[in-house]
């Protein structure tokens, strides 16, 4: 993956907007607050469901949020969801600290996740050999676990400078990811890695969103066949969006004179299936339809709509 590179019209597009949230720093309190809420809960949500974790948006909010617990949901998918914000906490304080990716921080970040969850496993390398279902991609042996995650830390600080910001937090999850270092909890610990990467470089997180699921083990998949454009891209996308959510936020009259980047209302969504705007609304509420909540409105593309009715139907929808 040395000769990884994001498609030159998406970077233009992350270079200019990272550029433009640049030019309203400091970042007002309030503002700074409500998003870092609104990024816990969609980070925590969807990268906890992509794993297999059937709390619903919602639901995460009351678990994380309000120390509820939710009626037919197992104690660890309640763990899942506070570890997975004690997580991001700890991430945060690594930053203001200056600290960098090592060893002992991927380790202390896998022990937070799986705190209550798998004591005998947190925060320890795996050490038994292990298949992916599905993947071409057969893990390393366990035994070489340790020399390829300090190899992993020694090519990303030889490419710090060699990369753009979004195309090495792609490389670190990815690389992550194709080691396999842990029994479980790999791609939760890939994905606060690639955070890490990014919040550190002035970024705001990128949530890989559980609609979009199947394409992410796609663009995986993809990966590991050699074929890297489609994850760096994939994870390019997610960047793009989160940067749209700060614009919006830090300059909503300016967003509404743009051309909206792409998103669309849900009233003008259910120009593309069947839906009602009533019932796309509970879609995005449940994290089921790809959308992003601008102030207090839902908004989507006609991407994805499309490909939610093509997943509920194996239709393309209206065009």
């Amino acid at each position: 993956m040395n000769n990884i590179r994001m498609n030159d019209g998406l970077m233009n597009s992350i270079t200019g907007k990272k550029r433009e949230i640049d030019r309203f720093r400091p970042f007002p309190s309030a503002v700074v607050r409500k998003l870092d809420e609104q990024f816990t809960l969609e980070w925590t949500y969807n990268s906890n469901a992509i794993e297999g974790n059937t709390l619903s948006l919602q639901e995460t909010e009351l678990v994380i949020n309000r120390g509820l617990t939710v009626g037919g949901k197992s104690l660890a998918e309640h763990f899942e969801a506070i570890n997975h914000k004690k997580a991001i906490t700890q991430l945060k304080n690594y930053i203001q600290n200056k600290q960098d990716i090592s060893i002992d921080l991927i380790l202390n970040i896998h022990e937070t996740i799986f705190k209550n969850i798998d004591e005998t496993e947190a925060g320890k390398f795996r050490d038994h050999n292990v298949r992916i279902m599905g993947a071409v991609h057969l893990p390393p042996d366990a035994g070489k676990i340790p020399r390829l995650m300090d190899e992993l830390i020694e090519w990303y600080y030889q490419h710090l400078n060699a990369l753009s910001v979004p195309e090495l937090a792609a490389a670190i999850h990815y690389k992550t990811v194709h080691i396999h270092p842990f029994m479980d909890g790999n791609g939760r610990t890939a994905r606060i890695l690639m955070n890490l990467v990014l919040m550190k470089n002035g970024f705001p997180p990128a949530v890989i969103m559980n609609v979009d699921r199947k394409k992410y083990y796609r663009v995986l998949k993809e990966a590991d066949m050699g074929k890297y454009d489609g994850f760096t891209d994939f994870i390019g996308k997610s960047v793009e969006r989160s940067l749209i959510i700060y614009l919006n936020a830090l300059a909503p009259a300016d967003f509404k004179k743009s051309e909206k980047q792409g998103y669309i209302t849900l009233k003008e969504a259910t120009r593309y299936c069947d839906y009602s705007q009533e019932y796309l609304s509970f879609l995005a509420r449940q994290g089921r339809l790809s959308a992003v909540k601008f102030n207090r409105n839902w908004m989507t593309t006609k991407e994805a709509v499309e490909e939610y009715v093509r997943t509920m139907t194996g239709e393309g929808g209206k065009t």
